[in-house]
This record gives structure tokens, C-alpha cells and sequence, in this order.
């Protein structure tokens, strides 16, 4: 026992914080965890923000920002990424008075890691699972990449006749087909989408730091104004995710004939594409596809690259929004 005030009153004050502590501690369960939660299934975890169930059991992450009877973007994301990806469009559009949604694909950013469904059938229904559960009408679908993939799957499957969808936006997306083929070839060849997959195997923390460094940004082109947060930013959201779905998904996006979709689609549909784009090389993506749309247009950037919806938000925003509000 001392006689120093000082420690005395240091004492006393130690004694108070430990009591505080163990009284907040002992209050918690009744706060924090009153609430009754379903037992997480395989793959999953604790659930933070807005999530559907699938049919099958899956569960899905979306966002839901702004008015709730202002007309609907919707955003599909790229492979690997999440909808964090749209994070730059997002905010413009909701400034302009939209309801923006956007949703992490199974097996990304925040949705369920499940083993199986890594393909545009499942992909599209996941994202029915979403506007239905939102009941969202007259919406304007945004893909960028594979996401593009998405939409087009979704607006030939899910969107037509029923009003859902109002016009279509594919943003260096992935159709009609990547693949080189007899009927394709001017597409990539296997070895290509083989490399992916043994680079994600071996090292995938390198891997979705290379693809970001490098091609997707165009960061490797001489004279290129390189963002090292950008570059983490890609990793980040792409580490979210599993790497099973990520596997799988290099087949989803490169694999899958995309031809009779786009012909199906007949609501006014915009592609953008870089004529620099080193991931989906523009000749035998939006060049093809704009031709098989029944409305379709065509907008191409010089020199931008992969991910100009990131590097070059302040040309790509104010040209969706013209195309929204036409």
C-alpha cells in the first residue's frame, strides 16, 4: 500500500476503468446480441448490411442507395472485383437524383463463398434475386466487363417483356464470346485463360497485384499516371472473394457464347470500349456485339484502357448519364 497520492489516484482511477470495462462486458450479450441470427453456413460470414437469398440457398450482398421512387442504375461488377468497384459511378449517379443498387456476385466481395454456380446462368439469376427483392422497374443495367456478360445474360433472360429494364450499358464487357474458335477467331486463344488460372493457383496475392499494376489500368503503357491506391484498391476487393469462384469464373467470362443473348436484348443497349484495352481487346468484343444488337451504339475512347470506368470516371459518368436521360 502506498502513501503518493499520485499513485493513489492512479490506483483508484485503474480500479474504475477495470469496473467499466467489466459492466460493458457484461451487458453486451443482452445488446449486441439480442437478436436471434440464422447459423452460418459453409462459406459464409456474419452478415453486415443488405443480403437476399438465392433459390438455392445463397446469400447475396447489395447496395441500395438513394430515393426509393427515383429510376434505378443498376451495376454488375468485374471479375474478381465487387460492387465497391462502382464506387466513383455510384455516387455520381446518386448526386443526380438516381436509386443506385449494386450487388457482390456469389463467391465475391461480400456474398457467400460457396463451391458451386461460377457461371452466367447462376450469375444472372443472382441478380434477378436482387431486383426482385427490390422490386425494381424500369431500371437501367450497368456491366462492366464480365459484368457486361451479366447484363446480357440477365436483360435476354430475366428483363424483357416485363418492364424491368429500360436500357442496357455493356462497359468493356466480355460478349459476345472471348474464346478464339473455329466461328471465333479472332479470339484469345486457350493458353491465355489457361495462364490466368495458373497464376491464380499458384499465387493469387501476386497475381491480383500484377493484373492492377499492369495491364487493367493501362499503368503499364510508357507515360501512364500510375495510382498505387487504385492498384490496392483492385487487390483489396479481389482478396474479398474466393478463390474457388475465382477459378471458375476465368471459364464464366471466356468460354461463354454470348451471341444469342445480345440478339435477344431489344431495349436501347450502349457499348463502351477503350481501343486500348489489353484484358478484352476491343475488335472482338464491342466491335461484334454492337452488330448483333437490335438497338445498340457504339462509343469508343481512344486510348483508354480496361478499368476507364476508374481511371477516366470524369469522361465515362457524364457519358452514361447523357445515355440514361436520352
Amino acid at each position: 500500500m502506498t502513501d503518493n497520492p499520485v499513485e493513489l489516484a492512479l490506483s483508484r482511477r485503474h480500479a474504475l476503468l477495470t469496473g467499466a470495462v467489466l459492466t460493458a462486458a457484461m451487458a453486451m450479450p443482452s445488446l449486441a446480441f439480442s437478436k436471434t441470427t440464422k447459423p452460418l453456413k459453409e462459406g459464409e460470414f456474419p452478415m453486415t448490411g443488405n443480403f437476399v437469398e438465392t433459390k438455392d440457398g445463397v446469400q447475396i450482398f447489395y447496395k441500395d442507395w438513394g430515393p426509393k421512387d427515383a429510376q434505378p442504375i443498376v451495376f454488375h461488377h468485374g471479375w474478381p472485383l465487387s460492387s465497391d468497384d462502382w464506387d466513383a459511378q455510384m455516387l455520381f449517379f446518386v448526386q443526380n437524383g438516381y436509386r443506385v443498387v449494386a450487388h457482390d456476385r456469389r463467391g465475391h466481395g461480400r456474398s457467400s463463398q460457396v463451391s458451386d454456380g461460377h457461371d452466367m446462368d447462376h450469375y444472372a439469376a443472382d441478380a434477378f434475386a436482387v431486383m426482385e427483392h427490390l422490386d425494381l422497374k424500369n431500371a437501367v443495367h450497368i456491366g462492366h466487363s464480365t459484368g457486361g456478360g451479366e447484363v446480357a445474360r440477365y436483360v435476354a433472360k430475366f428483363g424483357q417483356p416485363a418492364g424491368r429494364v429500360a436500357k442496357a450499358v455493356l462497359v468493356s464487357a466480355v460478349p459476345p464470346l472471348m474464346l478464339k474458335t473455329a466461328s471465333n477467331p479472332g479470339g484469345l486463344p486457350m493458353e491465355v485463360f489457361d495462364g490466368f488460372r495458373s497464376a491464380l493457383a499458384a499465387n493469387r496475392a501476386q497475381f491480383f497485384l500484377d493484373v492492377p499494376t499492369g495491364p487493367f489500368y493501362g499503368f503499364n503503357r510508357p507515360g501512364a499516371t500510375v495510382y498505387q491506391g487504385t492498384i490496392e484498391n483492385w487487390w483489396r476487393q479481389g482478396m474479398m472473394g474466393s478463390t474457388k469462384a475465382h477459378y471458375d469464373g476465368i471459364k464464366a467470362f471466356s468460354e461463354t457464347d454470348q451471341t444469342e443473348d445480345l440478339k435477344a436484348i431489344t431495349v436501347p443497349t450502349l457499348v463502351m470500349h477503350g481501343d486500348d484495352d489489353q484484358i478484352v481487346p476491343i475488335a472482338d468484343a464491342a466491335l461484334l456485339s454492337v452488330k448483333l444488337l437490335k438497338n445498340g451504339t457504339l462509343k469508343v475512347y481512344e486510348g483508354y484502357p480496361h478499368g476507364m470506368l476508374t481511371t477516366h470516371a470524369d469522361v465515362i459518368n457524364p457519358d452514361l448519364l447523357a445515355f440514361v436521360k436520352a
